[in-house]
C-alpha cells in the first residue's frame, strides 16, 4: 500500500489564471479538466439530443403512439438505473399524453433484458410498442419474438453492444456503432431523459401543446441524478450536469416524493443531499428491491404522487435493505474465509478471484464482488446458483482491466464456458454452466495475466497533494462538499504528515484523533483502525465541515496512513 500524488497537468496554471482558486485548479486539472467551459454545469452545457443516433426516429414512433392512442409498455431493468429510467419514462410519457404502463422482470425468474419469455408476458397486456430502458442492446432473440407477435420495439440503453444488434428495432444507445453523441458514459436513465426531450420537441413542432412549450422535463432531473450516480457511470461533463441539476431540485425542496421518502427513512434531509448520498443512501435502498424481491416496488415508490403514498413503500425498501445487509455480511464473511485460506487463489501470484458457494444469494453477489475488489485490489467475480446446473455471476474490476472485454475474450477462447454476459469496464454480469466454473476461472486468470502487470495489483491510494498552512479552511471544505464527485471524478483527498496529539477508541474499531501540523490542530476520525497509532503519521485524508451547536469546524476523515 502506498500514497501517491495524482499527476497535475500544466493546464492547472491556466485554470487558475481564469479565476479558479489554485487548490481547485489543481484538483480539476488532475481529473482531466482542460478549460473553464468544462466546469459549466448548466443545462445549456448539455449536448443537443439530435447527436444521438436514431433519436428522431424514436421520437417519431412515440409521437405516433400518442396520437393513435396505442398502448406503450416500458420494459425496465431491475437495478436503480433501470428503476429510475422507468420512472422517468412513465412520468414523462404520461405528461405528454401517452397510454403507458411498465413491466419489470423478476431477475430470479426471467434473468436480464428483453427475453422471449418476457415478450410473452408483455404480449398479454396487448402493447403496440415496447420501450426498453437500461437494457435491450443484447436482446436479439427478444426483439425478434416481439416482431413475430406484431409488436414494435424501441431500445433505449447504454450498455456496450455485442456483435449483433437486435432487429427490427429503433435503437438509441450512445455506444452503438455510428453514434456521435459526445458522452459514451451516460446512464440508461439519461438516455431515456434525452428521448423524452426529443419527443417533446417533436410534439411541440406538431402543435400538440397549444399555448405552451409542453411539460417541464426538468422536474425529472432528480430521478436522472439518482440513477446516474447509483449506476456508478463515469461522471463526465454531461453526467455532472445531470447530477448537479438534479441535486439542485432536491436541495430546493422539489424532490419527487419517492426520493424524499428514501432519504427520510434513512434519517436524512433530502434538502441537504449530495452526490454521495445518492450513491450510499437512496441508491442501496432502491436497489434492495431488485436484489431480494421485485423492483416494481421501487418503481412504485418513485412514481408515488405524495408522501402518504411514498413513505410506506420507502419503509418496505428500507427493510429489504436491512435484510440485504445481513445477507451480504454473511456472504462476505464466508468469502473472506475462503480467500484467506487460499482456496480461492490459483497460486500466490493470482491476478483474479472467482468464488462460488451454492447457498449464496444471486441478488447480492455484485455487492460482495465489489467489497472483495476493494479489499484485494484485483478483478473479482462472485457466483451463485441460478437454476439447474447454471451459475449467475457478477464481477467488479480495477483500472487497466476492462471487465466486459475480458469476458468477451474468454467467451471467444472457450465458448462452452460462458452462456451470456454483458456490462462495462468496471462491472459486468454473466451466466455460465456449473460444470464450466473451473475452466472459466482458469481462462479468466489467463486473460488477467496477459493484461495486468504485477504492479497493477499493488493498492495505491491517490492524493491531490499536500495543503499548505492556511489552505485548509471551512470555505474550501464547503466548496468541496457542494461539488459533484463520483466515478471517474473522484472526491479530493489530501495527504500530510501530522503529530498524533491525542487518540481514543470509539465504536467498533475506530479511532478519534487530535492531529497537529505546523501549529494547526484538527479533529480527525480513522475508521477501522483498532490499533494504537504511532506518534507521527503520514495520513491521506478527506476534509469535512462539521456543524455543532451552530459552530463550524473541520474534521479530517483518515482514509489510510503510513509511517512518514
Amino acid at each position: 500500500m502506498s500514497i501517491v500524488h495524482r499527476s497535475v497537468p500544466d493546464v492547472a496554471a491556466s485554470l487558475a489564471a481564469d479565476g479558479i482558486a489554485p487548490v481547485l485548479a489543481r484538483i480539476y486539472a488532475a481529473r482531466g479538466i482542460a478549460s473553464v467551459a468544462e466546469l459549466d454545469h448548466s443545462l445549456a452545457a448539455l449536448p443537443d439530443f439530435a447527436t444521438l443516433l436514431n433519436i428522431n426516429q424514436a421520437a417519431a414512433r412515440l409521437a405516433e403512439a400518442i396520437v393513435r392512442r396505442e398502448r406503450v409498455l416500458i420494459v425496465a431493468d431491475y437495478d436503480a438505473d433501470g428503476a429510475t429510467a422507468c420512472a422517468v419514462g412513465m412520468r414523462g410519457l404520461r405528461l405528454m399524453g401517452a397510454d403507458v404502463e411498465f413491466l419489470v422482470p423478476n431477475r430470479f425468474e426471467f434473468g436480464y433484458g428483453l427475453t422471449p419469455e418476457i415478450v410473452a408476458v408483455a404480449a398479454s397486456r396487448e402493447p403496440r410498442l415496447l420501450v426498453t430502458v437500461d437494457n435491450g442492446i443484447a436482446s436479439v432473440e427478444g426483439v425478434a419474438e416481439a416482431a413475430a407477435r406484431g409488436i414494435d420495439v424501441l431500445v433505449t440503453d447504454h450498455h456496450l453492444p455485442g456483435p449483433r444488434l437486435p432487429a427490427p428495432a429503433i435503437i438509441v444507445n450512445p455506444n452503438q456503432p455510428g453514434c456521435a453523441f459526445p458522452s459514451k458514459n451516460i446512464a440508461g436513465v439519461g438516455v431515456m431523459f434525452y428521448v423524452l426531450c426529443a419527443l417533446r420537441a417533436r410534439l411541440r413542432e406538431a402543435g400538440v401543446f397549444p399555448g405552451g412549450n409542453g411539460p417541464n422535463l426538468g422536474a425529472l432531473l432528480d430521478l436522472v441524478a439518482l440513477g446516474t450516480v447509483a449506476d456508478v457511470v463515469r461522471l463526465d461533463q454531461v453526467n455532472r450536469v445531470l447530477v448537479e441539476q438534479g441535486l439542485a431540485r432536491m436541495r430546493a425542496g422539489r424532490a419527487q416524493p419517492g426520493i424524499a421518502s428514501l432519504f427520510a427513512v434513512a434519517g436524512r434531509d433530502v434538502r441537504l443531499a449530495t452526490a454521495s448520498d445518492l450513491g450510499f443512501v437512496a441508491g442501496p435502498r432502491l436497489n434492495a428491491a431488485g436484489r431480494l424481491a421485485d423492483m416494481s416496488l421501487g418503481i412504485r415508490c418513485l412514481l408515488a404522487e405524495d408522501p402518504a403514498e411514498a413513505l410506506p413503500l420507502a419503509r418496505e425498501l428500507d427493510q429489504l435493505n436491512r435484510e440485504r445487509r445481513d445477507i451480504e455480511a454473511s456472504m462476505q464473511e464466508e468469502a473472506l474465509a475462503e480467500v484467506e485460506s487460499g482456496q480461492a487463489l490459483a497460486d500466490d501470484d493470482a491476478r483474479t478471484l472467482c468464488l462460488h458457494r451454492p447457498q449464496w444469494h444471486q441478488g447480492v453477489v455484485g455487492i460482495v464482488a465489489s467489497r472483495l475488489k476493494d479489499r484485494y485490489h484485483r478483478p473479482v467475480i462472485v457466483f451463485a446458483n441460478s437454476g439447474d446446473a447454471e451459475l449467475r455471476g457478477s464481477g467488479r474490476s480495477i483500472a487497466g482491466f476492462h471487465l466486459r472485454d475480458a469476458l468477451d475474450l474468454v467467451a471467444k477462447r472457450a465458448p462452452d464456458t460462458v452462456t451470456r454476459f454483458g456490462g462495462h469496464a468496471y462491472a459486468a454480469g454473466l451466466t455460465i454452466p456449473l460444470a464450466a466454473l473451473p475452466r472459466f476461472a482458469e481462462m479468466f486468470e489467463s486473460v488477467a495475466r496477459e493484461w495486468l502487470p504485477e504492479g497493477a495489483l499493488r493498492h495505491r491510494h491517490e492524493s491531490d497533494g499536500e495543503l499548505a498552512c492556511g489552505e485548509l479552511t471551512p470555505e474550501l471544505c464547503a466548496t468541496l462538499k457542494s461539488q459533484v464527485w463520483g466515478q471517474g471524478f473522484p472526491p479530493p483527498s489530501f495527504d500530510g504528515t501530522f503529530d498524533v496529539v491525542a487518540q481514543r477508541a470509539v465504536g467498533e474499531g475506530h479511532a478519534r484523533l487530535t492531529l497537529e501540523r505546523g501549529g494547526e490542530r484538527y479533529a480527525a476520525i480513522a475508521f477501522r483502525t483498532p490499533e494504537t497509532l504511532p506518534p507521527r503519521i503520514r495520513a491521506l485524508y478527506r476534509p469535512e465541515l462539521k456543524l455543532w451547536n451552530g459552530a463550524q469546524s473541520i474534521e479530517l476523515v483518515i482514509e489510510t496512513w503510513t509511517l512518514p
